[in-house]
């Protein structure tokens, strides 16, 4: 499916702007209802940090229509949660009772091209590596759109745009949304590299707290391990910057590193970091657009929600929108009421969260946490300040 060509340039019904799970559920959910989209995306951000998928993420793919195959290969099975929260001992949550069986670390990487392939089987049209930047909106109502890629720049029109641009919210700004920012989470990540000695790790992902943040490790399908460190942007001592710093906070951990020995720390590289604040839109829609994904609502990892959010709210978002389009007057409203409602179980689980941590209850961090008021790192602001 394809847009018509005016003399402005190919016109579409909406354009996605960001080709993430929340951009491509939203693109092959309006394919599916007719409509004709251009899902675009940058791919030239950071690579992306090893997640794990819930296996009720089934669930949501086979809503979606895009079936089991974002899953079926490439990714490497997780078989339990481990824990060491509120205390030193390691608590063991597995799969065994779920009737939607194990999860996934996944190959992000894989796993989004799957689904905007998926998008694109819809008939939903797929430019990668191009961003979208609306320019303009006439009279009528229609967007022009700036695309911008390797080979080309061109302009295209549209009635609707999708903001699926996580926490940049690239449309949402020109839609002058605010951004209410409740915390200052930053990850501070190494990839470690493969045992060499080839023996297979445990499959589970693991949460250790610590007195100023929390840590997670996880093996990736690629034999590497993943090792981050969650804390506030703004505490002192800051969240490490150089290798050094990294591993000598790595090695007060205690399960975290007992199973990041078997992977030599690369020498050659440093920390990445990558923002995880809460954050959410004062509102999800707009005059001429709609935000899902992190653009319309992004949480702190410890949830473990982010992606399967993200299908959520993109399948969700883009039904409203194409129910939008055929006339439904409350359509919108109601994924506003959606949106709300999922920020409003989150607020609770993460308060809940992490008030079962308790034995550093006078380090800042923690104090934040067992609050449910921003602090001052973390003022509201508008969304074109949020990265400024």
């Amino acid at each position: 499916m394809t847009g018509r060509r005016t003399a402005a340039g190919r016109h579409y019904d909406v354009v996605v702007a960001g080709g993430g799970p929340a951009g491509a559920a939203a693109a092959l959910t309006l394919a599916r209802a007719g409509r004709t989209v251009l899902l675009t995306d940058a791919g030239n951000g950071p690579p992306k940090l090893g997640e794990a998928l819930p296996s009720v993420a089934k669930v949501l793919l086979a809503d979606l229509g895009a079936g089991q195959r974002p899953v079926v290969a490439g990714h490497l099975t997780c078989y339990a949660n481990l824990s060491a929260w509120g205390s030193t001992a390691l608590r063991h949550t597995d799969f065994i009772n779920d009737p939607n069986g194990p999860g996934w670390h996944l190959d992000r990487a894989r796993f989004d091209r799957c689904l905007r392939e998926a998008a694109r089987s819809a008939g939903a049209e797929v430019a990668e590596h191009t961003t979208a930047r609306p320019k303009s909106r006439a009279t009528d109502g229609c967007w022009s759109v700036a695309l911008r890629g390797p080979a080309e720049q061109r302009m295209v029109r549209c009635n609707w745009l999708v903001d699926a641009s996580g926490r940049r919210r690239a449309v949402a700004s020109v839609g002058r949304a605010a951004a209410q920012r409740t915390d200052g989470l930053v990850a501070t990540c190494m990839d470690l590299a493969p045992d060499p000695t080839g023996r297979a790790g445990e499959t589970c992902s693991l949460v250790e707290s610590a007195q100023d943040g929390w840590w997670y490790t996880a093996l990736l399908p690629t034999g590497r391990r993943l090792v981050a460190y969650f804390t506030d942007a703004d505490l002192a001592p800051p969240a490490p910057r150089t290798r050094s710093d990294f591993a000598r906070l790595l090695r007060q951990t205690r399960h975290v590193a007992a199973r990041a020995g078997a992977h030599p720390l690369p020498t050659d590289a440093t920390p990445r970091r990558a923002p995880a604040h809460s954050s959410h839109l004062d509102t999800p829609t707009g005059d001429g657009w709609i935000a899902v994904g992190d653009a319309a609502t992004a949480f702190d990892p410890i949830s473990s929600q982010g992606i399967l959010t993200a299908l959520h709210t993109g399948m969700a978002g883009a039904s409203a929108l194409a129910a939008h389009l055929d006339g439904d007057g409350q359509a919108l409203e109601s994924y506003r009421a959606q949106v709300a409602a999922i920020l409003t179980a989150y607020r609770r689980n993460h308060h809940t969260v992490y008030s079962l941590e308790s034995r550093w209850s006078d380090r800042i961090f923690w104090q934040r946490r067992h609050t449910s008021l921003p602090h001052p790192s973390a003022p509201q602001h508008s969304v074109q300040k949020e990265f400024a």
